[in-house]
């Protein structure tokens, strides 16, 4: 299994890519971290993000939201609070690396950019954001371009990407 596990700023954020696909993954973890600044998240909270296949991120679309298909990124929160003394793990994040690829070709962004994108719309889903109503949407978005425009990246990758997109979290 190849993982590359090291701190963003005060956060654990462990980056697993079993596949062996060709990405930054400290740019990864620096979009994760880009948004735990921005919130109040107690140091040492970890996350993790899975880079893998269609295949296996169409397994969990349809175990877990009942759509049997690949879909760009999942998250999954963590149901169970911290033992004492250890630090908060949020969740994990599962991008699907050909669903991205694709995506950001037929979009016209560059690939890192937009698998950014993904790391900092799932992260912000596991710090409860969620776009199931305008006003939520509206929150998340500006949560979303604040992050983005910290990274570099124009928030206007935004509504190419989050139109014709089904990603969701669990």
């Amino acid at each position: 299994m190849m993982s590359e596990h090291q701190p963003e700023n005060q956060f654990e954020i462990d980056v697993q890519n079993d596949d062996g696909y060709a990405f930054d993954a400290a740019r990864l973890q620096a979009a994760a971290g880009a948004v735990l600044t921005r919130h109040d998240v107690a140091e040492g909270t970890t996350l993790t993000i899975v880079v893998t296949s269609n295949e296996d991120v169409a397994s969990l679309n349809r175990d877990f939201r009942g759509v049997d298909a690949p879909t760009d990124v999942l998250s999954f929160p963590a149901d169970i609070p911290p033992m004492p003394g250890e630090p908060p793990y949020l969740g994990d994040l599962i991008i699907a690396y050909p669903y991205a690829s694709a995506q950001a070709q037929r979009e016209g962004h560059a690939l890192m950019d937009s698998l950014a994108l993904l790391v900092v719309h799932g992260t912000l889903h596991l710090l409860g954001y969620d776009h199931d109503t305008m006003e939520h949407k509206a929150e998340m978005w500006q949560a979303q371009e604040t992050a983005l425009t910290a990274l570099g990246i124009s928030p206007d990758i935004v509504p190419a990407l989050e139109a014709g997109t089904d990603h969701d979290e669990d």
